[in-house]
C-alpha cells in the first residue's frame, strides 16, 4: 500500500460514522445528505431550538462539527476570526485573528473587489479530527488545533498571485489523505493564476501544483466552486468544475485526468453534485443544468454527457440529488424537481423567496433557506408538498449543517441549534 493510498485509509477511519460529524462544506461526503438520525421536521425561533449563538461580525462560511467542538469563521471590521462553540452549549470557547482584510466595495471588478451579499469569510473551514484548516478571501490560509493553536501559516496570494476573481474569492478546501487541495479558478486579468494546489496538511508545504487555464476570459474564467472527490476503480479524483469546463485530477500528482467541456456559460456560483457516479453542474449565470458521467480519459465531452435541462435553475444555490431524483432551489424563488435519469422536469414550485444557501437532504425531506431568512421543509418526492414554514426574520445565506439528528442554521447574526437537548 502505497503513502497516498493508506493516507486516503487513515483519512476514512479517522472520519468515523458519517452521521457523527460535519466536517467541511456540505458534510462528510460532500453532497449535502444527512446521514444517520433524521432531523426535526418542525423547527424555527421558537420550536425546538436548543440554543441560540451570537457571534461577533458575519460570514456566508458553513459550520463544520465534530463531536462538541463547532467551528466558524466571520469578518469583524477588518479581523478575520477563526471561533470555536461548544455543541452543547452554544457557548464561545475561543477564538482566534488569524488575518485581516478589507473587502473592496467599489471600484473596478476584480483584485479583492467583493459583492455586497459576502465578505472574506466565505469559504468554510475543514476538520479531520485533529486539526482544522480556515481559508479566508484575501489568501490566508491556516492550520491550528482544536484549541486554536497556529500549527502553520501561508497566503495563497503571496505564493501563486493575486485573487482576480470578480466577486471575491470564496472556494473552500477539501482534504484527501494527507493533503489539501484548495482551487482557484478565475479572470486572468490583473494577473491572477487558475490552478489546483495540494499542500501536506501538516506542514502547509507544496505537495503539487497543476495549471488550470481553461481559455475562458473575463467573467466566464470565474468560479466560486469546491471540488469534490470522486472514487473509480478504487481509485481516488479529484472533480474541479469552473471556466466552463468539468475536470478531474490525480491526487498524487496533479496530472489531468479526463474533461467535459458541453457548457458555454458565465461565472460558476453553484457548485457540482455527485451522485451515483453522475456529476450534476448548472452551467454558469442560470444556464442548462448537466448531467455528467464520471471517469474515463481524455476529452469525454461527447461519450459523458447523458443530457441536459434547459428550464429554471439555479444562480447560486448547488444542485440536491435524493434517488432518483434533482433538487434545484432558484435565485427566483422557484424549487424544481428533475428526473435524474433523463433530466425531464417533474414539478416547479415558487416559494417566493431568493435562494442562495444550499438545500440540505434528510431521508425523504427537503430542508431549503432563503435569503430573506424563511426555512421550508418539502417532501422530497415526485409530489410537491409542504411539510413545514418558518421564518428567522434575518439573512440566511450560509448552508445549513447537520451532525447527530441536529439541524444548525446560520442566519447574519445567529447560530441556531435545533434538536434534541
Amino acid at each position: 500500500m502505497n503513502a497516498l493510498v493508506l493516507g486516503f485509509a487513515l483519512s476514512a477511519a479517522l472520519h468515523g460514522s458519517p452521521e457523527e460529524h460535519w466536517p467541511q462544506w456540505r458534510g462528510p461526503t460532500n453532497d449535502s445528505v444527512v446521514r444517520g438520525k433524521p432531523l426535526p421536521v418542525e423547527f424555527g425561533p421558537d420550536k425546538n431550538v436548543v440554543w441560540k449563538a451570537k457571534f461577533p461580525g458575519w460570514g456566508n462560511s458553513t459550520p463544520v462539527i465534530w463531536d462538541d467542538a463547532i467551528f466558524l469563521t466571520t469578518q469583524d471590521g477588518d479581523a478575520l476570526l477563526a471561533l470555536r462553540l461548544d455543541r452543547k452549549t452554544g457557548d464561545l470557547v475561543w477564538r482566534k485573528e488569524l488575518g485581516k482584510g478589507s473587502p473592496r466595495r467599489s471600484g473596478p471588478v476584480g483584485n479583492l473587489r467583493f459583492h455586497d451579499e459576502t465578505n472574506m469569510a466565505a469559504a468554510s473551514p475543514i476538520t479531520d479530527g485533529k486539526h482544522v484548516w480556515w481559508h479566508f478571501g484575501n489568501g490566508d490560509l491556516t492550520c491550528t488545533d482544536f484549541d486554536g493553536k497556529i500549527v502553520w501559516q501561508e497566503n495563497l496570494m503571496k505564493n501563486y498571485g493575486p485573487y482576480s476573481i470578480w466577486w471575491g474569492h470564496s472556494n473552500s478546501p477539501v482534504l484527501v489523505g494527507d493533503l489539501l487541495v484548495n482551487v482557484c479558478i478565475q479572470d486572468p486579468k490583473g494577473g491572477g493564476k487558475s490552478y489546483v494546489v495540494a499542500l501536506d496538511k501538516n506542514t502547509g508545504k507544496e505537495r503539487w501544483f497543476a495549471d488550470r487555464t481553461t481559455g475562458a476570459k473575463e467573467e466566464p474564467a470565474d468560479s466560486y466552486t469546491t471540488p469534490l472527490l470522486h472514487q473509480e476503480n478504487g481509485k481516488t479524483q479529484i472533480i474541479v468544475y469552473g471556466g466552463n469546463v468539468l475536470d478531474a485530477y490525480d491526487p498524487a500528482d496533479g496530472k489531468r485526468l479526463w474533461q467535459a467541456k458541453p457548457f458555454n456559460g458565465n461565472r460558476v456560483i453553484a457548485g457540482p453534485t455527485l451522485s451515483n457516479g453522475v456529476v450534476y453542474a448548472v452551467q454558469g449565470m442560470k444556464g442548462p443544468l448537466f448531467a455528467v458521467k464520471a471517469g474515463g480519459e481524455g476529452d469525454v465531452t461527447k461519450t459523458n454527457t447523458l443530457w441536459n435541462y434547459k428550464g429554471s435553475t439555479p444562480d447560486a444555490a448547488t444542485p440536491a440529488v435524493v434517488g432518483d431524483l434533482v433538487f434545484l432551489a432558484t435565485n427566483q424563488g422557484a424549487v424544481v424537481c428533475v428526473d435524474a435519469k433523463d433530466g425531464k422536469e417533474i414539478w416547479k414550485e415558487r416559494l417566493g423567496e431568493t435562494f442562495r444557501a444550499t438545500p440540505l437532504v434528510s431521508g425523504n425531506k427537503l430542508y431549503l433557506f432563503s435569503k430573506e431568512g424563511v426555512g421550508t421543509v418539502l417532501e422530497a418526492s415526485r409530489e410537491f408538498k409542504t411539510l413545514h414554514r418558518v421564518e428567522f426574520g434575518d439573512q440566511i445565506i450560509a448552508s445549513p449543517a447537520a451532525a447527530q439528528g441536529e439541524l444548525y442554521v446560520r442566519t447574519k447574526g445567529h447560530l441556531y441549534r435545533f434538536g434534541a437537548k
